[in-house]
C-alpha cells in the first residue's frame, strides 16, 4: 500500500515540476481562468499541448466537467466561462447571465460507438448499412421500427455476435442532464414525427410515447457523455453494443493512438444525425480571451482537430486520420436541425418525469 501511495506522490511531483518548469521557463506568471465545460471536452483541456498553447498567451485554464444541460442550470459564480455542447444551451446561459457574446470554435456530429460484428448483424436485419467508403450508417427509421416491436438481440436470426436477451436500444445519457441525450431526442423525434421537426409544444405529445420508450427501456442512465463512452472503451460488448457519443470522442482517441480504441470497435453514423455546436459563453474578460483564442489561435484549432472536433479547416480531420492510419470521417449529408429550445426542453422535461415515476 505504501508503495502505491509513494508512486502516486512521485507522479504528482513530476507533473508539478513540469508545470512549474514551463512557467519559469516562459519567464511569465500565468493568469488562472476557470470554466465549466461539457464532459466530452475535458480531455481537450487536460492535453499538455493545449495547456502549453494557453500558457503561451499567459493563461492557465482550469475546467470543471459537467453535463451540458446541468451547465445551464447551475450557479456560475466563480467561473470565467461556460462551455456547453450546443448553441441552444449556450443561449440559455447567455439569457440568464445577461451576456450577448458567444464563441463557437468547433462542432461535432452525433454518432454511435459500436463494434464491427454488431454492425454486420444490424446490416442483416436491415437496420445498418456499410457505405462504399467503409463507414457504417444506422437507419434511424428502421431502428425505430425495431424498437416498436421490442426486438431483442437474440431474436435476430443467425446472431452469434451478441445473443443477449436485451432489446435493441442505443445507450444514452439522462435527458435531464446531458446535451447528447437532447441530441438523441432531436433525431428520434424528427423521424417519429414523419421526418419533420417538431415545430411547437403542441406537437410534443404526438412523439412523446415513442421517444420516452427509447430512454425508459435502458434502465439506469448516466448524466454526462464521458461516462458511457469510457464504459464502452473499458468493458466493450459487456457494457453495451451501441453507445450514443460525439464523433469527436471516438476520433480523438483514434488520432492519439492511446490504445483505447481496439480492433473491432467502429463508429457508425445515424441517418439522420444532428450537429452539436460547442459554444463558449464568456462570463468576463478572461473568459472572453479564452473564447477568442479557441476561435482564432491556429495552434489551438489544430489541437481541437487532433481531439476529433470539426473546425473551419475541412482538411484538418482528414490529415490527422491519415497520420493515425484510419479512414477519414465522412462528409455530412443527412443532417437535421433540432427542435427549438422551448420545444426540446418541454419534451425532455416530460421524458424525465416519466423516468422518475
Amino acid at each position: 500500500m505504501f508503495s502505491v501511495v509513494l508512486a502516486a506522490v512521485l507522479v504528482v511531483g513530476v507533473i508539478v515540476a513540469i508545470v512549474v518548469g514551463r512557467e519559469r521557463g516562459s519567464g511569465q506568471s500565468l493568469e488562472t481562468v476557470r470554466g465549466v465545460v461539457g464532459s466530452e471536452k475535458a480531455p481537450f483541456f487536460a492535453d499538455p499541448d493545449v495547456v502549453a498553447a494557453f500558457a503561451a498567451h499567459g493563461l492557465r485554464v482550469t475546467v470543471d466537467p459537467a453535463g451540458s444541460r446541468q451547465i445551464s442550470e447551475i450557479d456560475l459564480a466563480g467561473y470565467d466561462f461556460a462551455f456547453p455542447s450546443s448553441f441552444p444551451l449556450a443561449e440559455r446561459v447567455q439569457r440568464k447571465q445577461g451576456v450577448t457574446t458567444a464563441y463557437a470554435p468547433f462542432y461535432s456530429p452525433m454518432a454511435i460507438a459500436s463494434f464491427a460484428p454488431v454492425m454486420q448483424l444490424l446490416s442483416r436485419a436491415s437496420i445498418a448499412e456499410r457505405m462504399p467508403d467503409g463507414h457504417w450508417v444506422v437507419d434511424v427509421e428502421a431502428y425505430l421500427a425495431a424498437a416498436r416491436k421490442n426486438l431483442r438481440w437474440d431474436q435476430i436470426p443467425g446472431n452469434t455476435a451478441y445473443p443477449a436477451r436485451r432489446n435493441v436500444l442505443v445507450t444514452t445519457t439522462h435527458p435531464r442532464d446531458s446535451n447528447s441525450a437532447a441530441m438523441y431526442a432531436s433525431v428520434v423525434s424528427y423521424v417519429a414525427n414523419g421526418n419533420a421537426i417538431v415545430r411547437d409544444i403542441g406537437g410534443v405529445p404526438k412523439v412523446l410515447d415513442e421517444v420516452s420508450a427509447l430512454f425508459l427501456g435502458q434502465g439506469y442512465l448516466e448524466n454526462s457523455t464521458e461516462g458511457p463512452f469510457e464504459s464502452y472503451l473499458a468493458n466493450g460488448l459487456s457494457y453495451s453494443p451501441l453507445v450514443w457519443v460525439y464523433e469527436a470522442q471516438f476520433l480523438g482517441r483514434q488520432f492519439r493512438r492511446d490504445g483505447s480504441i481496439r480492433d473491432g470497435m467502429v463508429l457508425a453514423y445515424p441517418s439522420p444525425t444532428v450537429l452539436s455546436k460547442h459554444t463558449l459563453v464568456p462570463l468576463g474578460d478572461d473568459g472572453d480571451r479564452v473564447g477568442r483564442l479557441l476561435t482564432q489561435d491556429p495552434e489551438l484549432l489544430r489541437l481541437a482537430a487532433r481531439h476529433g472536433f470539426r473546425t473551419a479547416d475541412a482538411n484538418a480531420l482528414a490529415n490527422f486520420a491519415a497520420g493515425a492510419g484510419v479512414d477519414p470521417p465522412p462528409p455530412l449529408v443527412d443532417v437535421v436541425d433540432p427542435p427549438s429550445y422551448q420545444v426540446l426542453e418541454t419534451m425532455l422535461d416530460a421524458i424525465s418525469r416519466r423516468y422518475q415515476q
